[in-house]
């Protein structure tokens, strides 16, 4: 009979572990409270149940699996879910009665003392096997011990015992292992939807008929939607003409039907108001495990501004192409003797001061005379000597280019070659107009550079350079043990402000924020970034909390001033609420100093908006 028992409470604690599982799946979205509780109150309604389940074994003394469901409430849910399942657990027992009531509370005490203790020791968010192991061993330890003391010594411990104890092990460990596995499982699935709808480019999933499943918010925000859940369902005959539409549709079709995705696939699209804007685009079909096609992925990126600035590159390449092909090359032979066999007039005009000493039969030690004692090139100094001539002489027989500055101001490339015989070609070319589009290219190129740091239409940083500088300063602070702080912006109901004035207005309404930041970020080393949508930041190296809250403040009260009409919020002006971070001992990552931030600037937002928020001081929890 008692093998029976803990036979039924086996499948219940198996039965509320799984009904756990899928409750949480589909409660996601839960905050830590909410999910320890919720933990908590179904390990103790399964204990109740294996109580019910349980047999008498002796006077006032029953056989259950609770101390399972107990240890695991309390190693995997910490303390809130122990408190609710130890709550459950000891009603049930005191109602049932019987003379082991005080003996099955202080059981149900140690096993929560001692599961927070393994909860703690070995972290709230790891989950390994070492902790179920040691969630196992623990509920063995105290039920032997119990065991031992109830029986008077170790002697009366019979093999029944024993191998109840080693069911419970068992059991546990099971159980253990499973919310092991599940909440490895559950983490996988949270970086890939966070991967999938915080990236910054327009990611979506779609089904065999095209729909969409799921969508990043910057798709959603592409075709004026809020939230990315809008976009559910809905077909590119939704958001484009129809013509358009079919080409989208028939190209996706023709890819789940032959198997073959399209990798950067590049396409115009033309807007309302006429603007031609670029994308790349990379679809693949998707197949289930048994390889049957259940819809395609795609990623696209908007490459409007980099067809832009590659066609001014071209542009500029096309003007050097062109200055490089008219221009009239010199060329000189010279024996392996080292004397000028031939030069044309092209090569005695590119040195006019020592054009007469370049005739045939001249030796290049006096020709290399003439260019040091005529001052020719500006890098030789007329008193340069014998050994600058000797250096230069034995360079017409290597194989090699140099570039020449000239007196008078030109450049000359020379390009040296060697013939089978021995003899030297040299070719030599007027570069002035090339290093002047060098010149030209290299400020394209740090123009380019600046525009791929910077928000289009803000003007202050992009997602990526403040990605790249939190790390970069974090890492910095943690070395030198310097102050660190960052302010997280966000403009108060911005969606309201582009319904009511449009979205034009709502862009002039960035660029007054982003000049408002540039001017509270005054110092080098200060960094203002546009966060996302109408989310700002700004990191505060060597800033400490204090000199981060009289900034925030600085900025709310510079933004009053310029007073910038907004009907539908309650201030009339447009405001911003702002989550104020410090760095400190208790962020081990740069993310956890955003997320800090974060959590500020979401409790400005609830107690009112138009105000600043500091985060907690509190220490981390391990």
């Amino acid at each position: 009979m008692p093998w029976q028992v803990l036979i039924g409470n086996v499948a219940a604690v198996s039965l509320v572990i799984s009904v756990w599982m899928h409750l949480h799946y589909k409660l996601y979205r839960l905050s830590k409270v909410q999910a320890e509780l919720g933990f908590g109150l179904m390990m103790g309604l399964g204990a109740v149940l294996s109580m019910l389940l349980s047999v008498e074994v002796d006077s006032g003394y029953f056989l259950d699996l609770r101390s399972t469901l107990l240890a695991v409430s309390a190693v995997y849910g910490g303390p809130l879910a122990v408190l609710m399942t130890a709550a459950l657990t000891s009603m049930q027992r005191i109602s049932m009665g019987g003379a082991g009531v005080e003996p099955a509370l202080i059981s149900i005490l140690l096993i929560s003392v001692f599961g927070l203790a393994v909860h703690f020791r070995f972290g709230r968010g790891s989950a390994d096997v070492k902790k179920a192991l040691a969630c196992a061993v623990m509920v063995a330890a105290v039920t032997l011990a119990l065991s031992i003391f109830h029986r008077g010594g170790w002697s009366h411990i019979t093999i029944v015992s024993l191998a109840v104890i080693s069911v419970k092990f068992t059991a546990t460990l099971a159980a253990a292992s499973v919310i092991t596995y599940f909440h490895a499982f559950t983490l996988e699935r949270d970086i890939l939807k966070a991967a999938l709808t915080q990236a910054p480019d327009f990611h979506y999933v779609k089904d065999r008929n095209s729909r969409f499943v799921v969508t990043n918010l910057n798709v959603a925000r592409n075709h004026d939607r809020t939230k990315s859940s809008e976009m559910v369902g809905l077909t590119d005959f939704d958001l484009y003409p129809s013509e358009m539409a079919k080409a989208f549709f028939d190209r996706e079709q023709e890819i789940m039907a032959t198997g073959e995705p399209i990798v950067d696939f590049e396409e115009p699209l033309v807007e309302e108001n006429g603007r031609e804007r670029w994308f790349v685009t990379s679809k693949i079909p998707l197949r289930n495990r048994h390889g049957d096609l259940i819809g395609l992925s795609g990623v696209t990126r908007d490459v409007t501004e980099r067809k832009r600035l590659i066609q001014q590159a071209l542009d500029s390449k096309s003007v050097l192409s062109q200055a490089m092909t008219e221009m009239s090359d010199g060329l000189a032979m010279f024996n392996s003797a080292g004397r000028l066999v031939f030069c044309n007039d092209q090569y005695r005009a590119a040195f006019p001061r020592s054009a007469d000493a370049r005739q045939p039969g001249a030796h290049i030690s006096d020709i290399l005379q003439a260019v040091m004692r005529n001052g020719e090139r500006i890098d030789v100094s007329p008193e340069a000597g014998e050994d600058w001539i000797a250096t230069e002489a034995a360079q017409l027989f290597l194989t090699h280019d140099s570039e020449i500055p000239m007196f008078d101001g030109r450049w000359l490339r020379q390009r040296t070659r060697l013939a089978a015989d021995g003899s030297a070609l040299v070719v030599v070319s007027d570069i002035t107009a090339m290093k002047h589009s060098e010149e030209r290219l290299t400020q394209l190129a740090l123009k380019m550079k600046g525009l791929a740091d910077t928000d289009a239409l803000t003007g202050i940083a992009n997602r990526r350079v403040f990605d790249e500088a939190i790390a970069e300063e974090f890492a910095r602070a943690r070395r030198a043990e310097s102050a660190l702080s960052l302010l997280l912006i966000d403009v108060d109901h911005f969606k309201a402000y582009n319904d009511t004035y449009g979205h034009l207005e709502g862009d002039n309404c960035l660029r007054v924020i982003g000049e408002v930041l540039r001017s509270i970020a005054k110092r080098p080393s200060d960094l203002a970034a546009r966060f996302g949508g109408e989310e700002f930041a700004i990191l505060l190296p060597g800033t400490d909390r204090d000199g981060a809250l009289r900034l925030a403040k600085m900025l709310r009260s510079t933004l009053h001033r310029r007073a910038i009409p907004h009907s539908e919020s309650s201030k009339a002006i447009v405001t911003v609420s702002i989550g104020v971070a410090h760095m400190s001992d208790r962020f081990a990552t740069p993310a956890e100093l955003v997320e800090a931030a974060d959590q500020a600037l979401y409790a400005a937002k609830k107690h009112g908006r138009d105000r600043v928020e500091a985060a907690a001081a509190q220490a981390r929890a391990a």
